[in-house]
């Protein structure tokens, strides 16, 4: 039997698309954190998106992943809601 050539470490594509999925997620966060208009609650979302990525990092159970994401994507709606209402 040959040897796989790649190394150990190595993503499925299942993993890496939803690698792909998680830093869009991140992204799309501190993106809608910079739209904040006060210093301070702007420096507070950055530390707690920051942290809560840093604290799920090595979570490998599928499902655990997909929901975390869902989560992440709500409450991302509700960031970009309560900015909009706050420039109205």
């Amino acid at each position: 039997m040959a040897a796989s050539r790649l190394p150990p470490a190595t993503l499925t594509l299942k993993q890496f698309m939803r690698r792909q999925q998680v830093l869009l997620l991140y992204r799309r966060i501190l993106q809608a954190i910079r739209k904040v208009p006060n210093d301070s609650d702007r420096r507070y979302l950055k530390d707690w998106a920051r942290e809560e990525f840093k604290r799920n990092k090595n979570t490998t159970e599928e499902d655990t992943i997909r929901m975390m994401i869902t989560q992440g994507n709500m409450q991302l709606k509700e960031l970009e809601k309560t900015l909009a209402l706050a420039r109205s």
